[in-house]
């Protein structure tokens, strides 16, 4: 069996498995619609060396732009997704796409579960479901765990690197939004350039 027809054959049964997750409707505000309340957003500031400015945002962004001002915690999860990029040996780009999609699903905050709010079960940094797959309740509230198999689900889907990141996002998350992820593309550049090398 040639690696095309496996790497489909993969992510066709975890699409399967995240269909039955996230794709089943609104958990949370982070899959309510996408709110384009933008504030002015500014330009990838890629000074540090070592970054790749070109890798950061290579296909120019998608339509309005959202920010949102992080506090500590935010900023200890953003640092644990460009950790656990580095670890999984995954480049800047795929550390926008996986901040930009957390940024969508969670603000960036490490949600539990959050009783009547929550229909299902998604947790964490992704909203991931333990229902689907994702892992257990305590791995995919540790962020580090979480961006691995966000990641994993990424490194199948095919030529990833040279898609828009609301469509290299959508594949993996299967969202019922799949263009909001799009909004948030700049400032996961932002924030890969400032802490890439931090």
């Amino acid at each position: 069996m040639n690696t095309t027809i496996l790497r489909k054959s993969v992510l066709g049964i975890a699409g399967l498995a995240f269909a039955g997750g996230v794709f089943a409707g609104p958990v949370t505000e982070a899959h309510a619609a996408p709110a384009m309340d933008a504030k002015p957003v500014a330009v990838v500031q890629a000074d540090k060396p070592g970054v790749d400015k070109s890798k950061l945002i290579p296909h120019g962004v998608q339509g309005k732009q959202s920010r949102i001002d992080l506090d500590s915690e935010q900023t200890k999860n953003v640092k644990a997704i460009i950790a656990a990029t580095k670890k999984s040996h995954m480049d800047e780009r795929a550390a926008v796409i996986s901040i930009a999609t957390s940024l969508q699903e969670s603000k960036l905050e490490n949600l539990g579960h959050l009783g009547d709010r929550n229909d299902h079960d998604s947790l964490g940094l992704f909203q991931q479901r333990p229902s689907s797959g994702w892992g257990s309740p305590k791995q995919i509230t540790d962020p580090e765990y979480a961006t691995k198999a966000f990641l994993k689900g990424l490194k199948q889907v095919d030529g990833w690197q040279d898609m828009p990141l609301t469509e290299a996002a959508q594949t993996v998350q299967v969202s019922a939004y799949p263009d909001a992820y799009a909004q948030w593309e700049r400032q996961a550049a932002d924030l890969v350039a400032k802490y890439w090398n931090s």
